[in-house]
């Protein structure tokens, strides 16, 4: 079986990094708990608060399944390869943000998914980590 360290240049990788963002093997692709980091960073910084878009649970949460899918596309896939999310939040009183994003971003075809507050992720102006697993010979948009 292929085992192989993805790269993708949209989000590149800091080679300070003790992890691997994506690996693919064979046909299924996994990745690392995604963040909208560094997008989210440079607004925090400059002191901007949570209302500037990118550091709002909905913005993050595109954001970040943006970035998976750009990942995906590395591997030759898309968005419908997706099977299972599951979505770390700070806050869980805004799931329902985290929810039109899904809807957003998936349509009508979800893969399965879970969803569990943390007290914090790795930079505190983050408040959505995502970690995915695809098989690229699967779309779930064709699931009976």
């Amino acid at each position: 079986m292929l085992i192989k360290r993805l790269v993708n240049e949209l989000d590149p990788t800091n080679e300070h990094m003790t992890w691997t963002p994506a690996w693919q093997m064979g046909q299924e692709v996994v990745l690392s708990g995604m963040t909208a980091n560094p997008n989210a960073k440079p607004l925090a910084l400059e002191g901007q608060g949570s209302s500037v878009r990118g550091l709002d649970m909905y913005s993050q949460t595109m954001t970040v399944f943006e970035k998976i899918e750009s990942w995906l596309e590395v591997a030759g896939g898309h968005r419908h390869n997706l099977f299972k999310t599951v979505i770390y939040v700070t806050d869980i009183s805004l799931k329902a943000e985290v929810g039109r994003a899904r809807r957003d971003f998936f349509g009508s075809h979800f893969p399965l998914s879970t969803l569990v507050q943390v007290s914090g992720l790795v930079f505190p102006q983050l408040l959505v980590e995502i970690d995915a697993w695809a098989r690229l010979d699967i779309d779930i948009r064709q699931a009976q």
